[in-house]
């Protein structure tokens, strides 16, 4: 790994923190003013060499993904990287390369080998009773089953939530796990499918 200057581990924190926790793709101009810089051909500049260095890519849409995160350090503890995704649209795969915002190291101790995993940012306040809070980010478990008790990301009309499964005979119920009593029971019906298992919470990254 090639060191970085200062500028150049600014930006990269900039754009980290606006794709991990604001979830958009900084433009150029955004990365501009971040650093200081009176012009953008100076922040494109910065941008290129972050993707040179392999830090970051350039998606099909000319988002930013982040392909490295230097600021989490694990030495020493097999990680995974896992896809970030802001939500799961509806007839597309979890892990199609527009869904991907930013590629994360998660130890294998939660990410355990050999299933797949991607991580999911938590809108709302419905599962806060569990430890789920607006912003953080899940680590979900690829299945398309679940378990009563479970809690999962479920795709309702193309529509992702996370909600806890049950099942009572043929009748599928999503149970919200909140303090806001404004959230009720979700009974779904044909329109409906497991995205996978929420495995662990991750509010630090």
């Amino acid at each position: 790994m090639e060191k970085l200057t200062e500028n150049q581990l600014k930006a990269l924190r900039y754009i980290r923190n606006a794709l991990v926790h604001e979830g958009r793709s900084p433009s150029v101009r955004d990365v501009m003013e971040a650093l200081g810089y009176n012009s953008p051909n100076s922040a494109a500049l910065v941008v290129d060499s972050l993707i040179h260095m392999r830090l970051l890519r350039r998606r099909k849409d000319r988002k930013l993904q982040l392909l490295n995160d230097m600021d989490i350090d694990r030495v020493g503890e097999r990680t995974r990287e896992i896809p970030l995704v802001g939500t799961v649209p509806c007839g597309l795969p979890v892990l199609a390369e527009e869904n991907v915002e930013a590629m994360i190291p998660i130890s294998e101790k939660l990410a355990r080998p050999p299933y797949e995993y991607f991580l999911l940012r938590a809108h709302g306040d419905s599962m806060n009773e569990v430890g789920i809070n607006d912003g953080d980010l899940v680590l979900v478990r690829q299945q398309s089953t679940a378990t009563s008790g479970e809690h999962v990301v479920a795709l309702i009309d193309g529509e992702a939530t996370i909600k806890e499964f049950r099942q009572q005979k043929d009748v599928v119920i999503l149970k919200p796990r909140s303090t806001n009593k404004a959230h009720k029971l979700i009974i779904v019906a044909d329109a409906f499918s497991v995205q996978g298992v929420v495995v662990a919470t991750i509010s630090g990254l």
